[in-house]
């Protein structure tokens, strides 16, 4: 438990019809008494006038004061909502202060949250989530890992695990009744069974990870094949400048936009060729520095000339290529998406708008949003890395089982992934590990 009193300002700095400070701790009754000559009824909004420590009027506005263990960090929380004004704000802070507070770390709050029991670490991250969230879809997202969803899912796999140690463990403390593993149907069904749920638990992470860090997109192709118009054709905007000379793109443009409900941090790029010109020839080198870091990369050719110039043989292998066939209005050409044995293809008028359904279909099934997102939570890489590394432990004992190796490496790749699990949640975790998930959240929160 924290001893320490924090304060901060609790909305964003500058001009505003109100403004909050959040204080947490032990000093907030001793606060409360001195800036508003009384400590406020719990939970009830009360009208009072704010003073520093000598007594000086500061402003008049709501004060809400959540005893513990019953607020949101669990200790005793005063709010104290005033005229928005950065002076005002400022001197009602730095009078706080001065009453014993200090001034809180980023994302402190939340982190005293967790560490008192009031939220889990996954639901902690969902809250810094939610506020960042720029799409309906990652508000709705961020909303389900708060109320527990991802949370309850991974709890799930732990006491699986825990009643299948507990099991399994009985026979190294027993020897003489040794079970055989290999033989015991009901283990090998519930680790499958386990497998089968981690695989699932994944993939709805997989999602909540693309909708709440977007999808990065490079628009790349040769010169003069409609890169900029089709930027210009998803934005909704006239971002890039559109003219018949090729090579019109020297530098990287970089948008964020949404896709249903899809963020997509999109960069158009200089077109790749080979030129003389040192300003174009800077443009395509950092063409393919976007290209090195890109989810999937549209390459971009013009109907009308040939299509000799794939995105395969000139991009690196591991990044996905859709090839975009760009201006089919001036050849009659219906839109369309086929499989070829290069990747699919799409073809559409970047100009006319023909096709760009099917662009935007397309991104979402890239993105792993084509179904539905009902069971999909928010998370993060790191939640992904530690389920990825609990599966690799799930059939790292399902192989030991099956090849009959001993009871301890099976019981010891179950601890293993019972302990990854439970570092998403924050049942096994590290100092370090806290200092910088909450680091990343802003002040006040």
């Amino acid at each position: 438990m924290a001893t320490e009193t924090i304060a901060a300002l609790a909305t964003p700095p500058g001009v505003g019809g109100v403004g909050i400070v959040r204080i947490s701790g032990a000093r907030v009754s001793s606060i409360a008494e001195a800036v508003l000559g009384k400590v406020p009824c719990p939970r009830q909004a009360t009208f009072a006038t704010f003073r520093d420590s000598h007594g000086h009027f500061i402003d008049q506005g709501i004060a809400l004061f959540f005893p513990a263990p019953a607020s949101f960090t669990g200790e005793d929380v005063l709010e104290l909502q005033g005229h928005g004004g950065p002076v005002v704000m400022d001197l009602l802070l730095q009078g706080c202060l001065d009453l014993g507070a200090r001034v809180a770390r980023p994302g402190e709050f939340s982190e005293r949250a967790f560490l008192n029991g009031k939220l889990d670490l996954a639901q902690a991250e969902a809250v810094a989530d939610l506020i960042e969230s720029s799409t309906a879809l990652a508000v709705r997202l961020a909303g389900r890992s708060l109320q527990g969803v991802f949370s309850r899912r991974v709890d799930d796999l732990i006491e699986r695990l825990v009643r299948m140690r507990t099991y399994i463990e009985a026979t190294l403390d027993f020897p003489d009744d040794e079970l055989d593993l290999a033989a015991d149907l009901g283990i090998s069904e519930d680790l499958r069974a386990m497998i089968d749920e981690t695989r699932e638990v994944m993939g709805f992470a997989r999602q909540g990870q693309v909708i709440r860090e977007g999808l990065a997109v490079v628009i790349a192709g040769p010169p003069n094949a409609g890169k900029s118009s089709l930027l210009n054709a998803l934005s909704g905007q006239d971002a890039a400048i559109v003219t018949p000379i090729p090579g019109t793109t020297r530098d990287l443009l970089r948008l964020d936009i949404q896709v249903d409900g899809l963020p997509i941090r999109i960069v158009d790029t200089a077109g790749l060729r080979h030129s003389e010109d040192p300003i174009e020839r800077e443009g395509v080198r950092r063409a393919r520095g976007e290209i090195d870091r890109a989810d999937l990369v549209l390459w971009v050719f013009d109907a009308t000339q040939s299509a000799d110039q794939p995105a395969r043989e000139s991009l690196p292998e591991q990044i996905p290529v859709t090839r975009v066939r760009n201006k089919i209005d001036l050849q009659g050409l219906l839109p369309g998406i086929a499989a070829l044995e290069a990747g699919p293809q799409i073809s559409l008028s970047a100009k006319t708008g023909a096709g760009l359904d099917l662009l935007r279909v397309h991104l979402r099934d890239r993105a792993g949003l084509g179904g539905s997102t009902e069971g999909a939570f928010v998370a993060r890489r790191r939640h992904l890395d530690a389920l990825r590394l609990g599966l690799d432990h799930l059939e790292s004992a399902q192989r030991a089982l099956s090849q009959g190796a001993g009871v301890e490496l099976v019981a010891d790749d179950l601890l293993q992934a019972q302990q990854t699990f439970g570092e998403i949640t924050g049942r096994f975790t590290s100092e370090d590990l806290l200092g910088r998930i909450f680091s990343t959240f802003c002040i006040g929160k």
